[in-house]
């Protein structure tokens, strides 16, 4: 009776301990359920903008991964406990038996008949107390480990189940919101397609440079006219869409300040190696022309002028006549314009000569073959393939130190808003409720996408053959968010690769391609944002 008594206490004591007991991933999986069921009713909710919700799932993921990751720690520590309790067991038995045993014999009237005094039955009573103290300690502990391990067994299987559970709701709540964005992605898509075609043609119709020699305006600076009108904004980009290989005009910056051709060449072409040794006589077929020697080609090639440092020009030739040796490799033959490289009926003489003759057999490799060198007139400041800053020092860190360091800095292109209105003093300015416009229309594309066909620009036929809602409609299809003027409008910019990365117009906040995008769909006449690093001009 006394061996159940001790335990039933001991079960209680048990029992009363592990009340206590924090269980913290059980808690953390109940918390991770409440938020799924909140993130379901969000999905459904708002699945116009499952962006904010992405955020929340990953996390939501980290969390149960983690759980999941010491799953395998706490069976592993279960496991070992049972493996331990196989020989506490066996002192559990011994144990019991023997305060069992103690019990039934340790009569205090045979104690006290076989005791010599008082002192001796004293000593006899306490060291049986003690022996039980111990024996009950040792049964109560071995109980305990007992009922723990069953408690952490009993935990792990519900964290087990209730994790399935959450995964399950995760795995749905993710199909479902990638469903719909791919589902939306699919439409936006389909209208990009329409889109892209018309950005296409808006943007060839600037008739942008891309030589350094040519006599075409492109674009201008027009910080210094007045359209007529206050106050106004202008969206400047740094310099033409190219970008890539050399940056004529930063080659020239680049030999101002002291720079030979093989160090120019190293800082547009750094994956190409220089070959001084190249067959001088390699054939170049040229539309409408017939075929030339690689050499004879190069002097017929106008795309820098010959005033310019002989530096500039020995790299431009390099870059060009490996150019024509790589477009023989790829096509076959290379057409004379800026599609290709400027070639003239005519050589091109004077210093432009000697600059190919200096540089005779010269041509950038790239393993066994001529390398695709690609050119531009101005990059504004970047090379976008290199993805670096083209100046003095390290990147720079606003728009001033842009402007005091690049290389390219001196070219008419570097900084100008493109496009004209002739009612405005053939300028780019717009007025605060044309920007407004343009905000709300990327507002409603957002909303709906479908409306774009309503949204190009509204001084031109609509490409699509259907309506084009003016800034009224537009205003009357949002409702009460919609925007009348907008004249606070700022940049967010990355300048270690050289891209603008959003907008903030009238309290809004857009991407940088968003913006760009939805601007040069319904900017007024032949106003463009054409390259990826651009700013915004107020007066």
């Amino acid at each position: 009776m006394k061996l159940k008594a001790l335990f039933l206490s001991a079960v209680f004591l048990i029992v009363a301990g592990f009340s206590y007991l924090p269980v913290v991933s059980s808690d953390e999986l109940d918390d991770i359920t409440k938020q799924l069921n909140d993130l379901t009713n969000s999905l459904s909710q708002s699945k116009a903008a499952t962006a904010p919700l992405e955020a929340q799932l990953n996390s939501i993921r980290g969390r149960v991964s983690s759980i999941e990751q010491e799953i395998p720690a706490k069976q592993k520590s279960i496991d070992d406990g049972y493996k331990r309790l196989e020989k506490q067991q066996g002192i559990l038995n011994k144990t019991i038996r023997a305060f069992y045993v103690k019990t039934y014999y340790s009569s205090p009237f045979l104690i006290f008949l076989s005791a010599g005094d008082a002192s001796e039955i004293t000593q006899i009573l306490a060291y049986q107390k003690a022996t039980a103290d111990h024996d009950k300690l040792t049964i109560t502990n071995i109980a305990l480990f007992i009922q723990g391990l069953e408690k952490k067994k009993k935990t792990l299987e519900e964290e087990k189940r209730k994790l399935a559970v959450v995964k399950a709701d995760l795995d749905k709540i993710v199909g479902e919101a990638k469903s719909f964005q791919n589902t939306l992605s699919g439409k936006i898509a389909e209208l990009s397609a329409k889109q892209q075609s018309i950005l296409n043609q808006r943007l060839a119709s600037l008739n942008i440079p891309r030589s350094a020699g040519t006599s075409a305006r492109g674009c201008s600076d027009d910080r210094g006219v007045n359209p007529g009108f206050s106050p106004r904004l202008a969206f400047f980009t740094y310099g033409a869409p190219h970008r890539n290989g050399l940056n004529q005009y930063g080659a020239k910056g680049r030999a101002d300040g002291g720079q030979k051709v093989e160090q120019i060449l190293q800082a547009y072409y750094p994956n190409l190696t220089l070959k001084m040794d190249y067959d001088r006589n390699a054939q170049v077929n040229v539309d409408g022309f017939g075929s030339f020697s690689i050499e004879d080609y190069t002097k017929h090639i106008f795309e820098v002028p010959e005033s310019w440092p002989m530096e500039t020009l020995k790299a431009q030739a390099v870059a060009a006549r490996t150019y024509a040796l790589n477009s023989m490799q790829r096509n076959g033959h290379i057409c004379t314009t800026e599609a290709c490289q400027v070639f003239h009926g005519e050589e091109k003489g004077g210093r432009w000569n000697e600059a190919v003759d200096a540089t005779a057999g010269w041509v950038l490799m790239d393993g066994g073959n001529p390398g695709f060198t690609q050119y531009a007139s101005t990059h504004g400041g970047y090379i976008l393939n290199l993805g670096k800053f083209d100046g003095d020092g390290g990147n720079p860190t606003s728009f001033s130190e842009l402007n005091d360091r690049a290389f390219d800095k001196a070219s008419p292109w570097f900084y100008c808003d493109w496009g004209s209105r002739s009612q405005y003093s053939n300028t780019a300015w717009l007025t605060p409720a044309e920007v407004a416009d343009i905000v709300n229309v990327i507002l409603i594309g957002r909303r709906d996408p479908s409306a774009g066909k309503h949204l190009y620009q509204v001084d031109k036929p609509n490409p699509e053959g259907t309506d084009t809602w003016d800034a009224a409609r537009v205003r009357q299809e949002l409702g009460s968010g919609a925007l009348t003027s907008v004249s606070d409008v700022s940049v967010s910019v990355d300048f270690g690769s050289g891209k603008t990365t959003g907008v903030n117009a009238g309290g809004q906040s857009f991407s940088a391609d968003e913006f760009k995008n939805w601007f040069n769909l319904r900017a007024p006449a032949n106003i463009q944002i054409v390259g990826p690093l651009y700013n915004v001009e107020r007066q």
